[in-house]
This record gives structure tokens, C-alpha cells and sequence, in this order.
């Protein structure tokens, strides 16, 4: 974050200090958990579902924090921004807790500090990314294919709401190149309010799928909601869109910016060619741009990453880089966020594949075909372990039936379907299959980990995937946890 005095602050913020002179500086980050604010941060204090930041004020000054970003008065020298009347609220993130509005009130004061931050950061390029999946993912890969070109930020894991989404801002300061962003949606609006705390000159969108489509009401709705991005942009300013996907392609219209199409697609500027796949689905293509030609080898693992990894190319290649370096630098590139096909081979032979951080019937068949992909030809069998997808309103039963018969046409080996509200998908690789034991539905997680503890052996490559909420990571962590001893393999 760069220099700014508690006094600044307060102006940028439209807030009053407290308890404070106003010539406080803040040097260091911005962070709304207490335990990690460093000498010279500013605390931000946010009402939690059990706790309220503001009851840790006090403390995180005395572990060094130079101020407090607060909606109400605390015992520490600190920020108060002003409240939020309750008609601006909606297209706010909601906040458990923020009963009285504070959160709401903190996280538009932290909006305007992140504004206030961009604007004094002349040399900054913003990247926005959004889509239905693979936002984290290709944002991991955008930052790291432009780290050789200058300082870069990127956000952890999916940092990518009202509170993350500045939070990464605020990281920026002088030296830094280029903020690599990825914006979430919960409805219209969500994004050109978050393209508003930085504004972009890069926006990227991968994919319009049923992710959310519970709460848009169609995929239309998610389409007018994504190409906001693009609506933001400036006249020289550059959308790179999926042209392979209809809903995407047609954003052009949308944008005052230069549109540069990426996908397998002939119209597209920024294209993959003959795409391949080795034995554990890590995919080689050639990539085919306007300046010359080059060959990629990914070290990630599923076709998918292939239009993730166009998309990367685009940005890299507006910003300067050649398509030689673009194409080293996907090839040394390496996963970065947590629990996105995250694969690991356990002591006792066992492959886990982690995807489970979270679940939309896009992901899950890119996450099926890439564990169908590494089984392929292999002794060992392929097990799928997949729980709910939620916020797909009526369109649950049928995603659901879908991925179940989609298990069983890519020669899934077992299905390990956990919780009721999956039901369905067990349902329907049974019909599809005519399956027995091939496809078993099991109560919870422990369930699920108590049936692979007996029957899986060496050589067998385990895909965990779910939405977030139904926590199958933790078939992952406990395979690998006691992957060495502890549990029969047979």
C-alpha cells in the first residue's frame, strides 16, 4: 500500500478521525483479521457472524496497527466513515452480523480508499477476469505470466467480492506494474461497482455458464451480469472474450474497448491448435496469435486450462510480451490457489485429485474428463466423489442427472455420490448404466471416506468435487492424511 496519513484517509474515505491527529501513518497493508495486521497496517474493522471487528480495535493498535477503519467509535485512534442509508445497501455484500449496517458502512469507506489508491498509481495496468469457472485459475495464471514484465499483485485463492476485491487494491503501491483482479457476481450491478473501485483497462471474460443461475434466473441474466466488465472499459482499452462460447463472443457490443477473441475457434485472434493431452491430462497445444506462432506445454492438469491459458496469452501479448515468452512462461507455470485441481499422489499409491473448493455442472464435467483423462489406459480405476452443486434454482435436477450420466459415458469406474441433496446424480448413473455398486450414495463425508478407506487400492486416482458448502475437501485431506498407513488398500 503506498504512504497515506490517517488525515488522508479520512478525506479519501469521506470520514472524521478519532481519538487521532491525523498524522498517523499507515505503511504498511490493510487487513480485516487482527492476527495478521503488521507495524504500520491499518485494521479494518468488519462485524462478523461471532465476533465484530471493532471489539479488537484496541488490540490490533497496541500489536502495531497505525489506525482503525471503523463505522463507530472504538478505543484506538481511528477512521469513522460515514453510515450507509439503508436504500443503498442492496447492492452491497452482505455481511453475517452487520445487523446495524456498519459492515456495509465500512466496506463503501474501503471501496473509496481503494479508488482513492488507483488513482494516485498512474503507471498501474488493472486486469479484471470474470466468468462462470476458472476465474481463480486464470487469474493465477495472468499474474504469473506478467510477473517477468513488472511488479505484480494478484489476490489469494478468490478474493474477489466487496471486501477481497479491495482489499487486493490496497496491496498496489508505486512499484507495482499491473493488479491482476478476478469479480464475483451475486447479481447485476455487482461487477460495474466493483469496476468502479478499479477501474479496469483489461477485462477478460472466460465463460457463461449455470454457475449462480439459481439466483440470475437464466444464463442470460449472467451473461448481462459478466459483460459489465466490458461495459467498463475505456475506448483504449482491450476485452479479451471466449469466442467459443455464443453468450461471450456477443459482449463485443458492449465495449468501446478493442475486442481480441481467444479459443480454439478460426475467427480468433489468440487461438489453440492441435491440442493434446499425455497420460496424467496435462494438455500441449500450439498457440497461434497474430505475431507468430509457438508451442505450449501446460503443466496443469485438464484440457480445461487451455482457454485459461489463451486468455493469459491475450493479456501478456497486449502488454508487450512475445509469444516466445508467453509460451515459456505457461510452460513454468504451476497451480497456485488451493483446492482447485490440486493433485497429489498419496505414499500408498493412491492419486487424490482435489477440486473441491467449488461446484458448477461446468466444472464438474471438465473435472470428470480430466480424471477420465488419467485413468485412461492405466491398472488403477477412476473414483468420483462428487457432492452438491448449489444456486442452480430449477435447473438442479436436471445438472445433477446430467453429471450422474456423464459419469458413466466417460467410463467412470465408481461414483461415490455424498449427501441427499445429490441424490439425483446417483439416480441417474444408475439408469444411465444400469450400474450396481459402480455408483453408491452415501449420507456425509465421513461416510464417503469410511467406503474409500475399504476399497481403494494402489494406482487408483480419487477426484473430490463439490460446491464449497458441502466441505469434500476433507475426503482429500483425509486420504492423504493417512495415506500412508492407517487404512487398507486392497
Amino acid at each position: 500500500m503506498i504512504r497515506l496519513s490517517l488525515a488522508d484517509i479520512a478525506d479519501a474515505v469521506d470520514g472524521r478521525l478519532h481519538r487521532a491527529e491525523g498524522s498517523e501513518i499507515v505503511s504498511a497493508g490493510v487487513e480485516f483479521d487482527s492476527r495478521k495486521i503488521e507495524p504500520g497496517g491499518l485494521f479494518v474493522a468488519v462485524p462478523g457472524e461471532r465476533v465484530d471487528g471493532h471489539e479488537f480495535a484496541a488490540q490490533a493498535v497496541a500489536d502495531g496497527a497505525a489506525g482503525v477503519l471503523a463505522a463507530r467509535e472504538v478505543d484506538a485512534p481511528a477512521v469513522i466513515v460515514p453510515p450507509v442509508p439503508v436504500a443503498d445497501r442492496s447492492g452491497v455484500m452482505a455481511l453475517a452480523g452487520d445487523t446495524d449496517g456498519s459492515g456495509a458502512a465500512v466496506l463503501a469507506g474501503l471501496a473509496k480508499l481503494a479508488r482513492h489508491v488507483v488513482d494516485r498509481l498512474p503507471r498501474l495496468t488493472v486486469v479484471g477476469v470474470t466468468g462462470s469457472s476458472g476465474k481463480t485459475s486464470t487469474k493465477d495464471l495472468i499474474a504469473q505470466v506478467l510477473e517477468p514484465m513488472g511488479p505484480t499483485v494478484a489476490p489469494p485463492g478468490s478474493f474477489n467480492n466487496e471486501l477481497g476485491h479491495p482489499w487486493t487494491v490496497l496491496r498496489a503501491d508505486e512499484d507495482t506494474r499491473h493488479l491482476v483482479l478476478e469479480l464475483s457476481a451475486r447479481g447485476v450491478g455487482h461487477i460495474a461497482n466493483l469496476c468502479e473501485v478499479a477501474p479496469p483497462h483489461i477485462g477478460a471474460v472466460l465463460n457463461v455458464g449455470h454457475a449462480h443461475v439459481g439466483e440470475f434466473g437464466s444464463q442470460e441474466a449472467v451473461a448481462r451480469a459478466k459483460g459489465e466488465l466490458v461495459e467498463a472499459l475505456p475506448a483504449d482499452g482491450v476485452a479479451v472474450l471466449n469466442a467459443d462460447d455464443p453468450l461471450v463472443a456477443a459482449m463485443a457490443d458492449r465495449t468501446e474497448a478493442r475486442v481480441v477473441l481467444v479459443g480454439e475457434n478460426p475467427d480468433a485472434h489468440v487461438r489453440a491448435e492441435d491440442i493434446e493431452v499425455d497420460d496424467q491430462a496435462r494438455p500441449t497445444f500450439t498457440l497461434v496469435t497474430e505475431l507468430g506462432k509457438a508451442q505450449v506445454r501446460l503443466p496443469l492438469f485438464g484440457e480445461h486450462h487451455v482457454g485459461n491459458a489463451l486468455t493469459a496469452a491475450a493479456v501478456a501479448l497486449e502488454l508487450g510480451a512475445t509469444v516466445e515468452q508467453v509460451a515459456e512462461r505457461l510452460g513454468a507455470a504451476r497451480r497456485v490457489s488451493a483446492r482447485r485441481m490440486e493433485v497429489t499422489e498419496a505414499p500408498n499409491g493412491v492419486t487424490v485429485v482435489n477440486d473441491a473448493y467449488n461446484a458448477n455442472p461446468e466444472s464438474v464435467r471438465a473435472a470428470l474428463k480430466t480424471l477420465a483423462a488419467m485413468t485412461r489406459g492405466r491398472p488403477g480405476r477412476a473414483w468420483a466423489v462428487l457432492g452438491p452443486m448449489g444456486e442452480l434454482g430449477e435447473a438442479d435436477a436436471e445438472a445433477h442427472d446430467e453429471i450422474g450420466r456423464l459419469a458413466v459415458r466417460l467410463n467412470i469406474d465408481r461414483l461415490v455420490v455424498v449427501g441427499e441433496q445429490a441424490r439425483v446424480m446417483h439416480q441417474a448413473a444408475s439408469l444411465e448404466g444400469s450400474w450396481g455398486e459402480e455408483s453408491v450414495l452415501v449420507p456425509d463425508v465421513d461416510a464417503a471416506v469410511a467406503l474409500l478407506r475399504a476399497e481403494l487400492r494402489p494406482g487408483d486416482v480419487v477426484l473430490a468435487k463439490a460446491s464449497n458448502f458441502a466441505g469434500l475437501w476433507r475426503v482429500a485431506d483425509a486420504l492423504l492424511a493417512e495415506g500412508d498407513a492407517g487404512w487398507r488398500t486392497t
